[in-house]
């Protein structure tokens, strides 16, 4: 069901033969990651605590990366992830990321779904077996990735109705940082309300976007 490759920065990521999609780039999982969201996202935002919500937990790779951000700039994260299909623990523990910090990652992973987890003085998570159109958005957030699968692959978790409420569900100058550069994902983040910029894209990817509510 799942197949672990290496991706052109030596980092694992995880194919999914059922959908023909990838869980991260090919052309380097980890530098994607930072790029996209760590990059991107996280590290454009100035409060203290930073509340993120993360759409699709996936391998956990940027919870890890978020995490270590926390303890690289001592800033406290209060990290909230959907995720409807948990991997299993089988194929995560097979995952290089653990070169990064493998005490965070044991940590990350072996955190209970459904119940907050104080990972580190800095760092707090909240793993959420949920589907998103039912999720009732329970914080104000600062930061949102948007790490689902392609439209083309998922296309009911980028619709219309969900960026709304997203945007609902954010703090004033709260960012949004998404892989995806389509432009009906685009004109769909502007009607719900954010300012949207294309941005240089991670190795691979020529833009990706990034919305703000300002």
């Amino acid at each position: 069901m799942y197949e672990i490759i290496h991706t052109n920065d030596h980092s694992h990521t995880i194919y999914v033969p059922e959908l023909d999609e990838h869980y991260h780039s090919v052309n380097g999982a980890i530098q994607e990651s930072r790029h996209v969201y760590i990059e991107a996202g996280l590290n454009q935002c100035y409060q203290n605590p930073v509340f993120v919500l993360e759409i699709g937990f996936g391998t956990g790779l940027n919870a890890l990366l978020s995490a270590m951000e926390a303890e690289k700039r001592n800033i406290r994260i209060k990290y909230f992830s959907i995720e409807k299909y948990p991997l299993p623990e089988s194929v995560t523990a097979k995952l290089n990321y653990i070169s990064l910090n493998k005490l965070l990652f044991s940590k990350i992973h072996a955190a209970t779904w459904n119940q907050k987890a104080d990972i580190t003085s800095f760092f707090s998570l909240h793993k959420i077996e949920a589907d998103l159109h039912n999720f009732p958005f329970p914080e104000q957030y600062d930061v949102v990735f948007y790490d689902a699968f392609g439209p083309d692959k998922q296309p009911d978790v980028w619709s219309q109705e969900i960026f709304d409420r997203i945007f609902s569900g954010m703090n004033p100058e709260g960012i949004l940082t998404t892989y995806c550069a389509k432009g009906e994902v685009r004109r769909m983040l502007q009607r719900a309300g954010f300012t949207v910029e294309r941005i240089p894209g991670p190795p691979g990817k020529r833009e990706m976007l990034r919305g703000r509510k300002l």
